[in-house]
């Protein structure tokens, strides 16, 4: 899931990046500060409490997920299994995945998952830039445990992963991107014992409350089911302090021939490329989510396709 925007081919200048408050709708922008303040995140229930929470709320729990992720056989030798407030009927976590990933046939998300990791060398080279500058926020912190949603093939891992005192959990609906996932953890040094692979989707993160420093999402919220319940839970997950660091691409400006064909090719964007939308405003998302702070830059990449604008930066809890 790391690179799900991968059907529809378009070129243009690569512009320098800037810091600015991007309104996908208008693309109006504005400078933001170094760290915004904005809304303060609302309180879980007392299930799901996180360790630093001052006190309990008296709002009742929609559904216990407790139960079925308990119930799950996901791997969490790297972070014990709680989940976050959730609305829906009780049940494993079979039917979260169902849910928010309707099972696709065996053999496409194969053919996926080989398309995503060998068909994407030329976009990687061109954002590297761009992830090289957001990563750079974990320079020189150690025994940091980080996790990554939509993990893919694990084109990050190079940039965050290299080291024997860094813990990774990826998590992607897509099973056959497990293996292509280790082989990327492997080469570029990290132990197997510091890398857990999850089959699970970025609504329902099956982690505890503050359990990792940072988390990673790079062309993800473009296919979840629901981007306000994912960045809910990147909030949740995170320790206070903590950073997410993203590059997603979003809608282009309103009224132009590139925003036009976002909207005729969306549907089939989302039907080739594994429910990738082309026209979200995912940047407007991110912003008002309720971080204490967002960095937000915009780039155009000449080897993307009708994806672009891209947005990328760092939001901090």
């Amino acid at each position: 899931m790391s690179f799900h925007c991968a059907a529809i081919s378009f070129r243009s200048n690569s512009l320098e990046p800037s810091i600015c408050f991007i309104n996908e709708a208008t693309n109006k922008r504005r400078t933001l500060q170094k760290r915004i303040n904005l809304a303060a995140p609302s309180k879980l229930c007392t299930d799901f409490l996180s360790h630093d929470s001052p006190e309990p709320t008296n709002k009742p729990c929609f559904c216990g997920r407790r139960h079925f992720i308990e119930a799950s056989t996901l791997g969490t030798a790297l972070f014990p299994i709680q989940p976050s407030v959730a609305t829906g009927p009780c049940s494993d976590y079979t039917a979260v995945l169902k849910k928010f990933h309707p099972p696709r046939p065996d053999w496409y998300e194969e053919f996926y998952a080989g398309v995503m990791n060998s068909a994407t060398e030329s976009y990687e080279a061109e954002v590297a830039r761009y992830k090289s500058q957001i990563f750079s926020n974990l320079k020189g912190k150690k025994g940091l445990r980080i996790l990554e949603i939509g993990i893919g093939t694990g084109p990050n891992l190079s940039y965050y992963a290299i080291g024997s005192d860094v813990e990774v959990v990826g998590i992607d609906p897509n099973p056959k991107m497990e293996k292509y996932a280790r082989s990327s953890a492997s080469s570029v040094g990290l132990p197997p014992s510091n890398f857990e692979f999850i089959q699970a989707v970025g609504e329902v993160i099956p982690l505890t409350d503050a359990s990792v420093d940072a988390v990673v999402g790079t062309l993800v919220l473009c296919s979840v089911k629901d981007v306000d319940m994912t960045l809910k839970e990147v909030r949740r997950v995170l320790r206070p302090g903590g950073l997410y660091m993203f590059v997603e691409h979003v809608a282009a400006k309103d009224g132009t021939f590139l925003n036009f064909m976002q909207r005729v090719l969306d549907p089939l964007q989302q039907t080739l490329a594994d429910g990738c939308h082309l026209s979200r405003e995912t940047g407007n998302n991110i912003s008002r989510a309720g971080f204490s702070g967002v960095e937000l830059n915009l780039a155009f990449l000449s080897s993307a396709t009708f994806i672009n604008p891209h947005a990328y930066g760092v939001a901090y809890k």
